[in-house]
């Protein structure tokens, strides 16, 4: 527009110029006179080019200065394509210096008149348009060099602008133009704005402005450089800006972006100068502040646009970094604006999603940075993120100032998809996705996998991550591997699916789903549950998990608490090793101290299989053991039961409320097998029943209160109730404490003074 208005207005002064200078050849130089109310025409080839009329013209003899008052005239040009207007109320003429000036204000229109080449000579435009208007003091032309200058300040006015500058110099040999200072102009349609520039410089080969100084204001945006070039076409239309020296912009919006850059070239197509292609290069940083604030920096950004300069893709490499700070929810502030919602299609030098510094973190925020080689953006409806991808690895870090932990996501490459608000709605990586958790004190937490998918909250808050083809997760020593796993952030829960397997200190599992806490460890499974401990150490002084080979348990799902070493399974539960073995409705494990929780239900009671070994052959043999519960301690040897227990093996049956049973120590026991004796597990040492206790053997059946077994000797100790034994041969014998053995007849009988022992004999007839 400075480059259109600025040539006309100058090729409008040197036509007033040269009618000024031939009025005194007109009424003649060398004698002194006055003429009142005259015209002066030029014509060419049958056309009038101008006319020139004066209310007055007086030339003095001495030094043939000369002067015009109350001057009009009207330029048409060679073909009569123009109708320009000029007009002055003072203008004097300088034989000696060649100079012509106005002594007081020229009004000057400039309007093109396309029909005059078909019509007439001086055919005035049938139809007046608004024509761009000039005003301006002090214009001085010089005839001999062809330059012109104004001192004052030059306004001018069009259609759809005003403005104005302080001091002008034309140069003829050179066609350039200098604007001096203060130049000023408001643009009004088809957007509002008003650009300021310390001085310009207006050159015609090759067709250029060149303005100092330069800002650009437009609703609520703000762009400025040290230095803009407008590169010109033949028709005088822009088709190139390029901005260099800290360029910045500035907008004002929900938060306030502020983006700067070295240098910024930017591409314009058709008559209205529509923006296609930003280039912004050295140093690109942006910053937003508000409820997010968010930053970036790249080497370089492309910015292309379509139609009515609608932004639709930005290109940025070179480094790109970008980071963004999540408020907490309570600070009360607007939520987060991300910093894709930052690129403006009226913001030419800005660097579009790219980043900036300097922004504090906040109690509870969470600070996302982002960091590849190249990132390209697509823009829905100038200023609506809708993707972005990255090329080159990419890497994304989470850092959260209030617990420390730092996550950092990386792959090959990134695709991220944005919400109608510009926040980050999901993102995308492949090949050799990872994901690395830190806490100082604690091991890191590391994740592996083909791809990776993040979905963000509302806030911009992680919300979950999968993680397909193949998984591995590391955490100290804990380990896991399935096909699929998915995090939930808000309970930091790994859920595992497609043959997952998860190790920990020697502890193996497998079902058809795990889930498992990524804070506290703990695990949960659920489906065909299979645990393996091995790595384990023999104990010379346990009893029924003493030995070192794998203690294996299965059940239908499986809660396993990391801190306290206990894994609860339930449903159709089965722990054992070797020949030892506990079946029941929930099984409670304590690897550590290799103890045992035991719970029944309506339909399953608590089973134990242990051995007993026969004194004789030495021969092992199962004893199995039924109850409502049981606890078990691998270091005492000893496991507990209660509730309707029965314990049988090959010819006994003894039932009880109660009953504890002692094992032999590891390094004890041994058991007879048909390859010779081998270290055995789970042997009886002895058994102590109480409560309404019944023992079944084929022979007889004993009652008491309490029995006493000892394996060593196959001794039964009976007494309370009184003890009894009923003997089919010998009929039933009781007293206060009865003594008999598992392989003979022998019973021995106590009684005290104060009661008898009695035996009842039957006799055949």
């Amino acid at each position: 527009m400075i480059a259109i208005v600025s040539g006309m207005y100058f090729y409008a002064r040197w036509r007033v110029s040269r009618a000024v200078h031939e009025v005194p050849a007109k009424i003649g130089l060398e004698i002194q006179q006055s003429a009142e109310g005259f015209s002066i025409s030029k014509s060419e080839q049958g056309r009038t080019i101008f006319t020139v009329s004066a209310s007055k013209a007086v030339q003095f003899k001495e030094g043939g200065r000369a002067e015009l008052h109350g001057v009009k005239i009207v330029v048409y040009g060679k073909d009569s394509s123009r109708f320009d207007r000029i007009a002055g109320d003072d203008f004097s003429f300088d034989p000696k210096s060649g100079e012509v000036t106005s002594t007081g204000k020229v009004l000057i229109d400039l309007e093109a008149n396309p029909e005059g080449i078909k019509n007439s000579d001086q055919t005035p435009p049938s139809e007046t348009r608004k024509p761009i208007h000039l005003e301006t003091d002090g214009l001085s032309f010089n005839k001999d060099t062809g330059n012109a200058s104004a001192s004052g300040k030059v306004l001018f006015e069009t259609p759809d602008a005003t403005g104005s500058a302080v001091g002008v110099t034309y140069v003829s040999k050179t066609g350039t133009m200098t604007l001096r200072s203060s130049v000023e102009m408001t643009v009004n349609r088809p957007r509002q704005f008003h650009l300021t520039a310390d001085h310009g410089f207006i050159t015609k080969q090759p067709s250029e402005v060149l303005l100092d100084g330069v800002q650009l204001i437009r609703e609520g945006q703000k762009l400025k450089s040290a230095q803009a070039t407008f590169f010109l076409r033949p028709d005088d239309t822009v088709e190139r800006i390029l901005a260099e020296g800290d360029v910045e912009a500035e907008i004002q919006g929900q938060s306030e972006i502020r983006a700067r850059s070295d240098r910024a070239d930017l591409q314009l197509a058709g008559t209205r100068n529509q923006l296609t292609l930003a280039v912004l290069t050295g140093n690109v940083h942006l910053e937003t502040n508000g409820a997010q604030p968010a930053d970036g920096d790249a080497g370089r950004a492309i910015l292309h646009f379509g139609p009515n300069q609608v932004l639709e893709k930005v290109h940025a490499e070179g480094g790109v970094h970008l980071w963004q700070n999540r408020v907490a929810q309570n600070t009360g502030l607007e939520k987060e604006k991300n910093i894709a919602g930052t690129v403006s299609v009226d913001t030419v030098a800005h660097p579009g999603p790219l980043p900036a510094k300097t922004t504090s973190l906040q109690t509870g925020a969470q600070q996302v940075e982002m960091t590849a080689p190249v990132m390209d953006f697509i823009v829905k409806n100038g200023n609506q993120l809708q993707s972005a991808e990255t090329t080159g690895p990419p890497q994304i870090t989470i850092s959260q100032p209030d617990t420390k932990q730092k996550t950092v996501v990386t792959a090959e490459r990134f695709t991220a998809k944005f919400s109608e608000k510009n926040r980050l709605n999901s993102l995308h990586g492949e090949p050799e996705s990872k994901i690395v958790s830190s806490v100082p004190g604690q091991p890191d937490r590391i994740s592996t996998s083909p791809t990776l998918d993040v979905l963000f909250g509302e806030q911009g808050d992680i919300s979950t991550i999968t993680q397909a083809g193949g998984l591995t997760y590391v955490s100290g020593t804990q380990r896991a591997f399935a096909q699929r796993g998915t995090y939930t952030a808000a309970d930091e829960m790994l859920v595992l699916i497609g043959s997952p397997r998860v190790l920990d200190s020697g502890m193996t599992t497998t079902a058809q789903t795990i889930r498992f806490n990524r804070t506290s460890g703990d695990a949960f499974a659920e489906g065909n549950v299979k645990s393996t401990y091995s790595d384990l150490k023999a104990q010379p002084d346990g009893g029924m998990l003493a030995s070192s080979d794998p203690i294996h348990v299965v059940s239908h799902a499986m809660t396993a608490h990391r801190s306290s070493n206990v894994a609860v399974y339930s449903g159709n539960a089965r722990l054992w090793q070797n020949s030892s073995v506990v079946e029941a409705p929930t099984l409670e494990f304590n690897r550590v101290q290799r103890s045992l929780v035991a719970e029944s239900n309506s339909d399953q009671p608590v089973k134990t299989v242990l051995v007993q070994v026969d004194n004789k052959t030495g021969q092992a043999t199962p004893v199995t053991v039924t109850s409502a519960r049981l606890t078990y301690n691998d270091a005492a040897r000893k496991i507990f039961l209660d509730g309707s227990v029965t314990a049988r093996s090959t010819d006994t049956t003894m039932t009880a409320r109660q009953m504890t049973v002692f094992l032999v120590a590891h390094s004890q026991s041994q058991a007879s097998g048909s390859l010779g004796t081998v270290a055995g597990a789970g042997q009886v040492e002895k058994i102590i029943a109480e409560n309404s206790v019944v023992l079944t053997q084929p022979t007889r059946r004993a009652t008491g209160d309490r029995l006493v077994y000892t394996a060593a000797d196959e001794k039964y100790d009976l007494t309370g109730g009184p003890p009894s034994i009923f003997d089919a041969e010998r009929g039933k014998i009781t007293g206060d404490s009865l003594t008999f053995y598992r392989r003979d007849d022998r019973v021995l009988v106590e009684g005290r003074d104060t009661s008898r022992s009695i035996t009842r004999t039957q006799v055949a007839r």
